[in-house]
């Protein structure tokens, strides 16, 4: 299977992922979206072994008051396991959104995610993807995204919610949903 590219508008793709504790959940729960009027954030990040990753995820963090304000739920996901994840926080992660694990390669591919090889045993002992970003609206679908290959190109995260405030104030329509 190669990778898709999931388009804007379309419904965000049905993952399963896991949590720290171990159960089985799905990446974005559409349901109480629809029935909250929520939306939802999805942070796919390379994993515990990014610095890059680790920073992003932490500014992140900082700015949640300002995504909590315009009704949008956090979520990160990475393909590492738990061991990983506890290493994560030992290296400094200190985020208050869900932070997942254990994403798959063919679910990687349904995002249309890049996807690396590790470079060396002492980076990880897994594939994974490279960074994306996905914003989920409340019916499902993805209103926004950023796809990238390297750690490096990812949006500005103070410069994609003030975005995402002028957008949602001003009923801004999912952009790039022309067909050809």
């Amino acid at each position: 299977m190669q990778n898709t590219k999931l388009r804007a508008g379309e419904s965000f793709p049905q993952v399963n992922v896991k949590t720290a504790d171990g159960r089985v959940v799905s990446l974005v729960d559409v349901q109480p979206q629809v029935a909250t009027g929520r939306w939802t954030l999805v942070v796919v990040y390379r994993g515990q072994h990014c610095p890059i990753c680790l920073k992003y995820l932490n500014e992140i963090a900082m700015l949640s008051g300002r995504f909590e304000a315009l009704n949008v739920d956090i979520v990160a996901v990475s393909a590492d396991n738990k061991k990983q994840l506890e290493q994560f926080k030992i290296n400094g992660l200190e985020v208050g959104f869900p932070v997942l694990l254990e994403l798959q390669t063919e679910d990687m591919k349904k995002l249309g995610l890049y996807i690396s090889e590790p470079t060396s045993d002492s980076e990880t002992d897994h594939v994974f993807a490279e960074p994306g970003l996905f914003l989920v609206n409340p019916k499902g679908q993805t209103a926004m995204l950023e796809i990238a290959n390297a750690p490096f190109i990812r949006p500005n995260i103070d410069q994609f919610v003030t975005g995402l405030e002028y957008a949602m104030d001003n009923n801004y329509p999912i952009r790039g949903t022309h067909s050809y």
